[in-house]
């Protein structure tokens, strides 16, 4: 394992340990919120769980799989996209959510009018992985109609 890698796996420990002693009370990093997400390994089952920022978008939330410019996609990501119900917190609240993975031109579309426009700085990791960041859209599982700030 990469020493990279490494410190990806231990900076995921630090924010979950961060998230649940505080009781989701710090799950910002300036005005960037975060949540963590928990979905099934694709390969052992196992619930896997890690912290990523997000924004609101058309009543769920739309997070992106930077790996902090890692020329591959993360665990994380890579777990959504193999199931079809995944668990968010943001703060306490557990919320189960469908994962919907973004593709073609609606992905570069959201990427560039959503993500890009509300969360500048994420650029800067596409650059560095040279690959196409996926972005996918959470949807809350109990209430597919209830409406959240865009």
């Amino acid at each position: 394992m990469s020493f990279e890698r490494r410190m990806r796996r231990q900076g995921n420990a630090i924010g979950r340990w961060v998230h649940h002693a505080f009781k989701g009370r710090l799950d910002a990093f300036g005005d960037q919120a975060v949540l963590m997400v928990t979905s099934p390994g694709r390969r052992t089952g196992k619930p896997r769980s890690t912290m990523v920022r997000y924004l609101d978008h058309h009543g769920g939330y739309l997070v992106w799989g930077t790996g902090s410019g890692s020329p591959t996609d993360p665990d994380w990501f890579r777990n959504l996209r193999a199931t079809t119900r995944a668990v968010v917190e943001i703060g306490t609240m557990p919320e189960e959510v469908i994962p919907r993975e973004l593709l073609g031109t609606e992905r570069d579309r959201v990427w560039r009018e959503v993500v890009l426009v509300r969360a500048p700085g994420v650029a800067k990791y596409e650059a560095k992985a040279g690959r196409v960041i996926p972005v996918a859209h959470l949807r809350p599982a109990s209430s597919p109609g209830r409406s959240r700030p865009s």
